[in-house]
């Protein structure tokens, strides 16, 4: 199997893909039985330091270039935001990438999807990531209203990544789902490694699309060909 290298950003999500990776492999290949994962973390400040996503770019190569010479044979990276910044690194990148956005892309299609809410960061919700990735497979997307987006960014950055989760905040999130599937989502990604931490598929009355286990998935799956 090839060697998985993770390009890790906060603990809570690179936590959860290193488990999903594992807890799969199980499934498919034999209990216990998975690839190898290579890991490599700076701290999560020095990105939130980074002026800009180029900055951005330089500190996950370094990351990359650790990985490949710890004998990863691809690479992947559970923070959709992050992606913001694979522009400036793929061709200087020592090893190939598996996009999350991708992923989750391939996944909506595959369930017949359409019209997607997406939950991350302020960022991400107001970049073009996802609509450019989406687009292509003809499926639209739904960002929150700007309160909601700001909201989703304090649940973010303030608790999520410190693993703290509060019933105020998923109350919250309760209602901002509640008025975006009224815009006729059939679909939720949750575009935020860490969200998984505060919703999961019982809260949303349609398929809600986890990028860090769909990206986990993805993982074993090339380290399986």
């Amino acid at each position: 199997m090839k060697k998985i290298g993770i390009v890790a950003i906060t603990p809570p999500g690179a936590a959860i893909c290193y488990t999903a990776i594992c807890e799969q492999a199980s499934r498919a290949v034999g209990k216990h039985c998975y690839p190898e994962i290579i890991m490599h973390a700076y701290p999560f400040r020095r990105y939130l330091d980074a002026e800009d996503w180029p900055g951005v770019a330089e500190i996950m190569l370094a990351s990359a270039s650790k990985l490949a010479v710890a004998g990863a044979d691809f690479l992947i990276c559970p923070a959709n935001t992050n992606h913001l910044a694979l522009p400036h690194i793929l061709d200087r990148s020592p090893l190939p990438w598996l996009h999350i956005v991708e992923s989750v892309a391939a996944e909506a299609v595959q369930l017949g999807l359409s019209r997607l809410v997406i939950l991350g960061t302020k960022s991400l919700m107001e970049s073009d990531l996802y609509p450019t990735k989406m687009s292509a497979h003809g499926i639209n997307c739904i960002i929150p209203k700007e309160s909601a987006r700001n909201e989703l960014q304090r649940i973010i950055y303030d608790e999520l990544v410190d693993g703290i989760v509060t019933s105020e905040s998923q109350n919250n999130l309760s209602s901002i789902l509640d008025e975006l599937l009224t815009d006729g989502a059939d679909g939720v990604v949750l575009a935020c490694t860490e969200l998984p931490l505060i919703l999961g598929a019982s809260d949303a009355p349609v398929p809600m699309l986890d990028s860090t286990r769909i990206l986990a998935r993805a993982a074993l799956n090339y380290a399986l060909r």
